[in-house]
């Protein structure tokens, strides 16, 4: 039987082949795209955690190098699937022309979006990956307890990846309503940065004002700090007790896992729904 010339390959090669594509284009300067996150986490943990370390001693009974190496995972995806799905997407869309191309090729616009999504949260795995080993050399070098010496951290990466997910996902939506390239300089001064010290990262949440404290709930980086670091941390032997294997199982985890699947799927939904629209247009 002949097949149809109408027939569209699978599902996962029409998404898979936009990944591919920003992979490629991605690996041509890897040294240059791929060096930064060994470095920024390196400078930021031992000009930070050295400077604070050194007053504030210990958070919850752990050193502050490792408090704050274990938030950084996800600040680094948190950034670049950012910057991937706002600069990048907006670049191609609007300057390079690339999706006219690929819109022209047996590829849809909901299969580019959710490609784009992907791309993004594979980034965010990647550079969690880097931070990761980047961080552990730091923490090795300054002789804080390392995070390699806790079996759970082979999850931090997938956690970069779900987070690159969520921020690839949320940029996409903010993008939809960007004209002009330069209004994304709200978006990182006006948001991302502000949730970068306001989301547990460099200081515990619990030592915000009550207002504040709500408002951190809302951040959805709240949510996958306080996961990594809880995987991070629990596996360190017992060496701290309020970090043991009972502090994965509590409610305020459970709320993390729902608030993140939550986010993922609604900001998906309407990224897509209304770039789709721009694309078509």
């Amino acid at each position: 039987m002949q097949h149809s010339r109408n027939t569209y390959p699978p599902l996962w090669i029409r998404i898979g082949s936009v990944w591919f594509r920003h992979m490629r284009v991605y690996s041509r300067n890897l040294i240059s795209n791929g060096l930064p996150p060994f470095l920024e986490p390196l400078i930021f943990l031992v000009g930070i955690g050295l400077g604070l370390g050194l007053d504030l001693g210990d958070i919850y009974g752990i050193p502050y190098p490792l408090f704050l190496g274990a938030g950084l995972f996800m600040t680094a995806s948190m950034f670049t699937a950012s910057f991937e799905c706002t600069f990048g997407t907006f670049i191609r869309l609007e300057f390079d022309k690339v999706y006219d191309g690929m819109l022209a090729a047996p590829v849809s616009a909901n299969n580019l979006l959710i490609g784009e999504i992907l791309w993004a949260g594979s980034k965010g795995f990647f550079f969690s990956l880097c931070v990761l080993i980047a961080i552990s050399v730091a923490l090795l070098v300054l002789h804080v307890d390392n995070l390699f010496s806790s079996f759970l951290i082979v999850f931090i990466p997938f956690f970069g990846f779900i987070n690159g997910v969520m921020f690839g996902a949320f940029s996409l939506l903010v993008t939809s309503f960007v004209k002009n390239i330069n209004h994304f300089n709200f978006y990182f001064t006006g948001f991302l940065s502000p949730m970068f010290f306001f989301s547990g990262v460099v200081f515990p949440v619990g030592n915000l004002p009550p207002v504040l404290r709500q408002l951190a709930e809302v951040f959805p980086l709240t949510h996958t700090v306080r996961f990594v670091r809880a995987f991070c941390l629990a596996g360190l032997h017992g060496k701290y007790p309020r970090m043991d294997a009972a502090y994965l199982i509590r409610p305020e985890l459970l709320w993390d896992a729902a608030y993140i699947i939550v986010f993922v799927l609604l900001m998906s939904y309407l990224a897509v729904t209304r770039l789709k629209k721009r694309l078509i247009d």
